[in-house]
């Protein structure tokens, strides 16, 4: 309760500050998440887990009598107060350097998705999630959406179709390339719970931890840096690279619709055969995927057998796949996975998110977490000074991806 009562406490003085009313209203809350797998793979048609953890978005708002909105960011400050007339927001990508393209985002996509909003609000946010790596753009677009459609009196019943209408705000309005396993992974994340996604039926499975796991924790080394925007960075480069690739195979008469149509060795060896001569670089990413898969269906079942050992060794190995093969991380994260790979009771480490930049992740038997912060502070320091003070090591618990908290602002 501790972090919602701190971050209530900053909420209110922006609001003060600021000549917001939020008195007597909500806070909805919405979390952070860690991709257990498959990293890059929603874009690329995988299934997909992971789960909701403890670093969140934090929106205190209540409705106004006038027609407009307004919002002012604790994280943000430099951009002041964002006020918009609801159908009257900036026409897409054209809104680059400020957070108010999210707000501005939103209204026009679920406009567009026959959500007309009349009724304004005041709102102030803060967050706690790193820059990068562990969802800050999904948390806060998700946010945004139940909260406009509340404060309007609106309901949208289907789940999936605000994942849609998540993903769309970013592609359709930023110009993000994400794919959908950030809003999925926050939306319907559980306590307690790790969250399977399968595409084909777009079917969401809760699965419980085997008994007897050994206990851990889910660790974020957050490297200090700040990742681009998606639509700036290597994730645009790397999913053009795979949708180039299925593309071809699928010219070429492979019978495949993406990349994670390849779960055949002998289908797999065949498209490498075809295209490694020419196109080297893109075999590597389909390498990546190709093994993915296999440790996902592995790791699954490790997860619900309790052998945490197992899923963090393939947890390392996915991370080894995604700096050699996908060619997606970056040398500060590499800094962070180095040093935590030192670190007797880490069971693995890779890079979490949309890569360059941002945060690692690590699971760590909990005898280990505090050698883990003592080799960060020490060896980040050195291998990395410009970014010496800046970043931090969070241990996280498995949690709820959305809720709303009554009765706190008064």
């Amino acid at each position: 309760m501790q972090p919602d009562r701190q971050a209530v406490e900053k909420l209110q003085a922006l609001a003060a500050e600021r000549g917001m009313d939020i008195r007597g209203g909500r806070i909805r809350r919405t979390s952070s998440r860690f991709c257990l797998g498959v990293e890059h793979g929603d874009y690329n048609g995988t299934e997909l887990f992971g789960v909701g953890t403890d670093r969140f978005i934090w929106l205190a708002y209540k409705p106004a009598a006038r027609p407009t909105a307004r919002l002012v960011s604790a994280n943000f400050p430099v951009d002041g107060v964002i006020e918009f007339t609801p159908g009257r927001v900036p026409a897409p990508a054209t809104v680059r350097d400020s957070w108010a393209r999210f707000p501005y985002g939103v209204d026009y996509i679920l406009r567009r998705e026959g959500f007309a909003f009349r009724k304004g609000f005041d709102a102030v946010l803060y967050g706690n999630i790193p820059g990068g790596g562990m969802s800050r753009s999904a948390s806060l677009t998700l946010n945004l959406i139940l909260t406009m459609l509340e404060v309007n009196g609106m309901r949208c019943e289907d789940r999936m179709k605000i994942v849609d209408m998540a993903q769309a705000v970013e592609n359709d309005y930023i110009g993000s390339p994400c794919g959908k396993l950030d809003q999925i992974m926050i939306l319907f994340a559980k306590e307690g719970m790790g969250t399977h996604y399968v595409p084909a039926t777009r079917a969401i499975n809760y699965v419980p931890l085997g008994k007897g796991a050994a206990d851990f924790r889910i660790v974020g080394l957050d490297t200090g840096t700040e990742r681009p925007g998606l639509e700036k960075s290597t994730y645009k480069v790397r999913r053009a690279e795979c949708e180039q690739l299925a593309a071809m195979a699928v010219e070429a008469g492979f019978g495949i619709a993406c990349l994670a149509d390849v779960r055949d060795q002998e289908l797999y060896d065949r498209i490498v055969a075809k295209f490694r001569g020419t196109h080297p670089d893109l075999c590597d990413r389909l390498a990546y995927i190709f093994g993915a898969q296999r440790r996902f269906y592995a790791m699954l079942e490790a997860w619900k057998a309790g052998a945490i050992e197992t899923v963090g060794r393939l947890f390392r190995e996915d991370g080894i796949g995604l700096r050699d093969q996908y060619k997606i991380s970056g040398p500060e994260l590499e800094s962070m996975c180095d040093i935590a790979r030192t670190v007797p009771g880490v069971l693995g480490e890779r890079m979490l998110g949309g890569g360059d930049k941002g945060a690692a992740g690590a699971l760590v038997l909990d005898g280990a977490v505090e050698a883990l912060k003592a080799a960060v502070d020490l060896a980040y320091r050195r291998s990395r000074p410009a970014y010496a003070g800046k970043h931090a090591v969070h241990v996280c618990k498995v949690v709820d991806g959305a809720a709303v908290l009554d009765g706190l602002l008064g």
